[in-house]
């Protein structure tokens, strides 16, 4: 009966894992190094490809990732600063808590990714698929113009894959024609942020903060503006749809 208490123990300690989202292994599985070294190596020949390693925490502030498939990397944590992922594809990847500070993810792909937490101020993200979740995350003064941030609704039989923004602060972002239909975005505070022409429709945008913001032609067809903040906002008088919005009579106009 003791041969079997070890291989029960260490069982046990691995469902507690999966549970908890913890792991008794911490270290990534390159060194930033040896990420650096695979990059370079495919520079002007084919993609680098570091889809579903393990980056968690490294310190890669500024590498040039353009191109490179990232898909379902782990890079919870991790220094990227200044680092230029633009056309890199990033879905499925987990980014919580990620220094992105001034990044670039011009055109990449990010669907189903996990960007919670993450520090993404003055990070340009024009162009980009970001069908993701950014919830508690930081853009302030970030580029999102013409991004694609609208729900798919092709892959119904995987649930409404939505943007969720909950609690993100969009200070001074810029989101000019970007489609943020259906986003999940309660408590989102985009002070002074430009939405001019912003695809909004059956967004949920309860308790949303819009003071000081730019929403000339921005559409809010069916949208939830339960407790909405339009404070100081321009353009109001432009904004589409609004009469077809849902609790607008709960939302802060003055």
């Amino acid at each position: 009966m003791k041969s079997h208490r070890l291989p029960m123990l260490k069982m046990l300690i691995i469902v507690s894992a999966l549970l908890t989202g913890t792991s008794s292994a911490t270290a990534a599985e390159l060194t930033a190094d040896e990420v650096r070294g695979i990059l370079a190596a495919h520079q002007g020949g084919t993609p680098p490809d570091l889809s579903n390693k393990d980056l968690s925490g490294l310190d890669l502030a500024n590498v040039d990732f353009r191109g490179a498939n990232l898909t379902g990397a782990n890079l919870k944590r991790a220094n990227l600063a200044g680092a230029d992922l633009s056309n890199t594809m990033i879905d499925l990847a987990i980014m919580r808590g990620a220094n992105l500070t001034g990044a670039k993810l011009r055109n990449a792909s990010a669907f189903s990714t996990i960007l919670a937490e993450a520090d993404l101020t003055g990070a340009d993200l024009a162009g980009a698929k970001l069908v993701c979740n950014f919830e508690n995350a930081i853009l302030n003064n970030a580029n999102l113009e013409g991004a694609a941030m609208g729900a798919d609704m092709r892959n119904q039989s995987m649930g409404l894959m939505r943007l969720s923004m909950r609690n993100a602060s969009l200070h001074g972002a810029k989101l000019a024609g970007a489609d943020m239909s259906r986003a999940m975005l309660e408590f989102a505070d985009f002070n002074g942020a430009d939405l001019s022409g912003v695809n909004l429709m059956r967004a949920e945008a309860g308790g949303a903060d819009f003071s000081g913001a730019t929403l000339d032609g921005a559409d809010f067809t069916m949208a939830d503006l339960q407790g909405a903040r339009f404070r100081g906002a321009k353009g109001v008088d432009k904004i589409i749809g609004l009469d077809s919005t849902t609790n607008r009579d709960s939302a802060v106009f003055e």
